[in-house]
């Protein structure tokens, strides 16, 4: 039997109890009996403006709190839209729920994670159940062996869980799908550009070099192509400068900007540092950096966007070269 995307998302992996109801925001009395995150389906970029308005939601209204909804596709037609700010503004709006849900999970499971090293450092008993979401997180996350008795694994599991920017997930999602209008993108729902190696799952570029064997992912939805794209950033041995980098920023108490860190994904592109300062543009040019205080507006507790078992089964299938540092 095929479950809704909006019942699969709001079914934990694991029985953390995680903190997904602990933001503090402010709530009014229409708010008190918060929903969980709509799934959205829109047919045109109306559509989906419609939506946005019935939400007062939009690039003056942030500071009120962004609303929490997951996005199957992208509207067909984003093409379509001539004035060119009115297109990146959409599709900055679009994404930045998920981007957001997304990070609300990893700082509750990087939270777990601290809880439970703190507890073993004063050595207290750690139970079964404890040890069983510690290994989930684990396999999660492609780390074996003891975090909790060695101090490298320890380490590299919370430099890998761990938030990415905003503002740096979203100009990646502009440059690798040209705002949604990419043919992956509409086609695909792959608005990372991430690659397959099995061959007839994906979509052949067409201007694949001769003898090349790769082919563009396809994605069921865009959440899941964004849930793919957090797990590669933050597990994929290519990327492990992006996660140093950002692991001594936190532990000097600096912000994680999305302008300090592109550097690190440099290896993302072969057009290497030009691609870095490409994703500088964007942010700059697009005041991408204000996105990083914008706070989500209540939602149940329990939904999280990549807390199910089916999309973690899912991230392994597509960042097959994923491993362990």
């Amino acid at each position: 039997m095929r479950f809704s995307l909006l019942v699969m998302y709001c079914l934990l992996a694991f029985s953390l109890t995680l903190v997904t109801g602990c933001h503090d925001r402010q709530q009014t009395e229409a708010l008190s009996d918060p929903a969980p995150p709509q799934a959205l389906r829109p047919t045109s970029h109306r559509e989906l403006e419609e939506f946005f308005a019935s939400q007062n939601y939009d690039w003056d209204t942030l500071r009120d709190g962004v609303p929490p909804f997951i996005l199957e596709t992208l509207p067909g037609d984003l093409h379509r839209i001539s004035k060119i700010t009115k297109k990146k503004e959409l599709f900055f709006l679009s994404l930045l729920p998920m981007v957001l849900l997304a990070n609300d999970q990893i700082r509750s499971q990087r939270k777990y994670l601290e809880e439970i090293f703190a507890k073993f450092d004063r050595n207290q008993a750690i139970a079964a159940e404890e040890m069983a979401q510690l290994q989930d997180l684990q396999r999660e996350y492609g780390i074996q062996g003891d975090p909790l008795r060695h101090p490298a694994r320890r380490r590299t599991l919370l430099e890998r869980v761990d938030v990415i920017p905003p503002s740096l997930v979203l100009a990646q999602a502009a440059t690798e799908s040209a705002y949604g209008t990419s043919r992956f993108a509409r086609r695909g729902n792959n608005i990372f550009g991430e690659w397959t190696f099995v061959p007839g799952t994906g979509m052949i570029p067409e201007e694949r070099p001769e003898g090349a064997t790769y082919e563009v992912r396809r994605f069921r939805t865009i959440a899941d192509s964004l849930h793919s794209y957090m797990m590669n950033i933050n597990t994929n041995k290519a990327y492990q400068e992006f996660r140093r980098k950002r692991s001594q920023l936190r532990a000097s108490g600096q912000p994680l900007r999305g302008l300090d860190l592109a550097d690190g994904l440099e290896p993302y592109s072969i057009r290497g540092g030009d691609y870095v300062e490409d994703l500088r543009k964007i942010i700059l040019n697009n005041r991408l950096n204000r996105l990083s205080s914008a706070p989500l507006r209540p939602f149940s507790a329990g939904n999280g966007l990549l807390s199910t078992a089916d999309l973690i089964h899912r991230s392994r299938s597509v960042v097959a070269e994923t491993t362990a540092d």
